[in-house]
């Protein structure tokens, strides 16, 4: 993995930014009836991983990275992934500082090079803050919040112009 070394890696939260979390459809997500990505999700990694690698950071406690894996696969996205983390294969929940820095390690960058895309605060921007990662919060309902004063997003196509 020394070929990192200066490149920018993006970290993408699973559940309502890359792919839709139906609250109706329970358990493992490659098990679903529906499987959807996020509108522009395609056209985004696709332009993104020309030059950076891409993950996923989930914080899912239902699926292994196998079946993370085959729900990317049902919707086409798994050929711009380059890894998936989370609590199985980590053994640390999403949501703490300690997760993106276990993140880090195991790529072997600096927290400096990871960007995190999230749209959940609590759980992928301000932990990732705090470990030092840019963070840009995915918030496509517009919420609006005088906590966060960093960059935000309402499509994924925004961050295509913020990627160049």
């Amino acid at each position: 993995m020394g070929n990192l070394t200066q490149q920018t890696i993006y970290l993408f939260d699973w559940g309502d930014t890359l792919m839709v979390d139906f609250p109706n459809q329970k358990g493992k997500m490659c098990d679903w009836s529906r499987i959807e990505a996020v509108a522009d999700a395609d056209s985004l990694l696709s332009h993104l991983s020309k030059q950076h690698p891409i993950y996923i950071a989930t914080n899912a406690a239902d699926s292994n990275e196998s079946e993370i894996a085959q729900a990317f696969q049902a919707v086409g996205l798994d050929r711009f992934i380059s890894g998936y983390f989370c609590f199985a294969n980590l053994g640390i929940a999403k949501g703490s500082a300690e997760f993106f820095l276990s993140i880090v390690e195991r790529l072997g960058v600096e927290a400096s090079q990871v960007v995190m895309i999230g749209d959940t605060l609590s759980k992928d921007v301000y932990p990732a803050l705090e470990a030092g990662l840019s963070a840009i919060w995915f918030n496509p309902s517009q919420t609006v919040t005088d906590d966060f004063t960093g960059t935000q997003i309402a499509t994924l196509s925004e961050l295509i112009e913020h990627s160049l």
